[in-house]
C-alpha cells in the first residue's frame, strides 16, 4: 500500500498547491501561486510569509527582482504576482497594533482580515464604516483595490482609511495620509500593490446596531427613482443593494437593512465561522445547471426567503464568509466575477446593453448586483470619477482555452459600453480589457505610472496586472 499511499499523497499536495494553500516543487519544479478562480497559477522564485515589518523591509531591500504581494487570494486575473518574484503571502501578518474603543478607529497589519476585525470591535458595539460584502478579505488587499460594499451614503474604502504606511523599493517605511504624502495614500490605495507594501492601516469604525430587512421587487426602469426617493435619503438605512435578474434584465429586487429599534430575530452577532453552506451551494448549482434554474429562484426561491421577518445585527450582516458561494470545483468549470461602474444617469442604459450582450454570448449569469457608490475622494485608479451605480456580475464559465477566449470577447464589449457611458472597468478580475481600454476607463493612470516611477524606479513591484498595463516605455 506504500505506493498508493505516496500517489495519494502527492495529488493531496498538487492539490493544495494549486488552490494557492502550499508552495513547493513536488508538481511544478518551483513554487505556484493560484487566485481563488484556480486560473492565474504563477511560478514563483520563493514565497515569504512574514509576520513583522522589519522582516519586509528586510526582504524588499535585498531581493534584486521583482515583489509581488499577496492576501486572501480572492483577485481573479494574476493581481498577486508574477513570474519568479518574491511572493510575499501577508496572511501570517495579521495583528491589531491599537484600538482604543473612544476613539472610534482601529489600527492593524494589512495582512488580517475583516472578520478578525470584526471579532475583536464587536464586543464593544462597534462596527467597521466599510467593508467588502464578505469578511475573508484581508485589509491590506480590500486596500490596494479600493473596494466598496453596500453601503449607502459611502463611496469606495478610502474614504474611511485614517492613514497607512508603506514599505518603499528601497525599504523606507513612510506614513501616508490625506493630508501627510497625499500622493502615496492615494496612489497606494487602488494602486494594485504597484508602489510598496501596504503594511499597516487605520481604519474608522462606527456603531453596530440592530437592522431590519425589507425588499421588494420592481422593473428596472422604476429603481432609480425609488432609490433616490426613498432609499438614498433615508439615514437610517445602512445596506442596500437591487439583484438585475437574469436573463431578462428588466426586473429588480432591491433589497435594505434599515435601523430599528426592535429586536434581533437573528441571536448570533457575527455568522457562524464553521457555518454549514450546502444548502447554499445547492441553490447555485440549481441556478446554473437546471433549464429554468434562474426563474425558479426569482418566482419561488426568492420570494419564500425574502418573506422572513429579519433584524439581525450589522455585523451579521457584514461578516458573510465567501465559502457560501464556493463551488465543489474548479477544474472543468470556474465561478468568476466582474464589475462596471456606470455614472448614475446611465443606469437603464448599460443594463439594457449588459443584458443584450450577455444573451448574445450565451453566458451563464447567476446574478448581478447593483450597489451605489459615492464619488471617490481621489486616488488615482479611480473607478468612481462620479457618483456611480456598480454591476457585480457573478457567472459560471469554462475553465479551457477557447472558454477563456469567448469570455474575453463579451468582456470587451461590455468595457466598451461602461466607458462609452463614461464609466469604468474593475479591476480585481481577468485581465481581459486592452491596454487602450485600461487607459480610457482610467485616465489619470499617467500620473500613477510617473508616481510609480519616482518611488519605483526598477519596477521591482509587479503582477500580471501591471505587466499588462504598466507602459514599457515609463520602464
Amino acid at each position: 500500500m506504500a505506493g498508493p499511499l505516496r500517489s495519494r499523497a502527492r495529488f493531496l499536495v498538487c492539490r493544495a498547491l494549486a488552490a494557492g494553500l502550499l508552495a513547493c516543487s513536488t508538481c511544478t519544479g518551483a513554487p505556484v501561486v493560484n487566485d481563488v478562480s484556480q486560473l492565474n497559477p504563477v511560478s514563483v522564485e520563493r514565497i515569504l510569509a512574514p509576520t513583522r515589518t522589519e522582516d519586509i523591509i528586510a526582504a524588499v531591500r535585498a531581493h534584486p527582482g521583482p515583489v509581488s504581494v499577496g492576501g486572501g487570494r480572492y483577485s481573479m486575473g494574476g493581481q498577486i504576482a508574477t513570474e519568479q518574484s518574491l511572493h510575499l503571502d501577508m496572511r501570517r501578518f495579521d495583528r491589531v497594533l491599537r484600538f482604543v474603543p473612544s476613539e472610534r478607529a482601529i489600527t492593524v497589519q494589512a495582512g488580517i482580515t475583516w472578520r478578525k476585525i470584526q471579532e475583536r470591535i464587536d464586543p464593544h458595539g462597534l462596527s467597521l464604516r466599510v467593508m467588502q460584502s464578505y469578511a475573508n478579505f484581508t485589509v491590506g488587499g480590500s486596500l490596494s483595490v479600493n473596494a466598496h460594499g453596500r453601503y449607502v451614503g459611502q463611496g469606495p474604502l478610502v474614504s474611511t482609511v485614517r492613514n497607512i504606511r508603506l514599505v518603499l523599493a528601497d525599504g523606507r517605511l513612510v506614513d501616508a495620509s490625506p493630508r501627510h504624502n497625499p500622493a502615496l495614500f492615494y496612489g497606494a490605495i487602488g494602486g494594485y500593490g504597484g508602489l510598496g507594501v501596504i503594511v499597516e492601516a487605520t481604519l474608522d469604525l462606527t456603531d453596530n446596531t440592530a437592522l431590519a430587512r425589507s425588499s421588494r421587487v420592481m422593473p428596472l426602469s422604476a429603481y432609480r427613482q425609488f432609490f433616490f426617493g426613498k432609499i438614498a435619503k433615508d439615514a437610517n438605512v445602512v445596506f442596500h443593494n437591487a439583484t438585475l435578474y437574469p436573463d431578462s434584465y428588466d426586473t429588480v429586487r432591491a433589497v435594505s437593512f434599515t435601523r430599528t429599534a426592535r429586536p434581533v430575530t437573528q441571536p448570533r452577532r457575527l455568522v457562524a465561522p464553521d457555518a454549514d453552506y450546502a444548502m447554499e451551494h445547492r441553490l447555485i448549482r440549481l441556478t446554473a445547471e437546471l433549464p429554468y434554474g434562474k426563474q425558479l429562484r426569482q418566482h419561488l426561491i426568492e420570494p419564500v426567503w425574502y418573506a422572513t421577518d429579519l433584524v439581525e445585527w450589522r455585523n451579521y450582516e457584514a461578516s458573510y464568509d465567501v465559502r457560501s458561494l464556493e463551488p465543489e470545483a474548479r477544474t472543468a468549470s470556474t465561478y468568476v466575477l466582474q464589475e462596471y461602474f456606470v455614472p448614475v444617469g446611465r443606469l437603464e442604459q448599460f443594463a439594457a446593453r449588459l443584458g443584450a450582450i450577455l444573451r448574445e454570448h450565451g453566458v451563464n449569469v447567476l446574478n448581478v448586483s447593483i450597489r451605489h457608490a459615492r464619488k471617490d475622494p481621489g486616488t488615482l485608479l479611480a473607478w468612481a470619477r462620479e457618483d456611480v451605480f456598480a454591476f457585480v456580475l457573478y457567472y459560471r464559465q469554462g475553465t479551457g482555452q477557447q472558454d477563456r477566449a469567448e469570455v474575453g470577447r463579451w468582456t470587451r464589449e461590455l468595457v466598451d459600453t461602461a466607458i462609452a457611458l463614461g464609466g469604468s472597468h474593475y479591476l480585481p478580475y481577468q485581465i481581459h480589457a486592452t491596454r487602450d481600454q485600461f487607459l480610457r476607463a482610467y485616465p489619470d493612470a499617467p500620473r500613477f505610472f510617473a508616481l510609480k516611477r519616482q518611488v519605483d524606479p526598477t519596477n521591482k513591484f509587479r503582477n500580471k496586472l501591471w505587466d499588462a498595463y504598466y507602459l514599457p516605455q515609463a520602464h
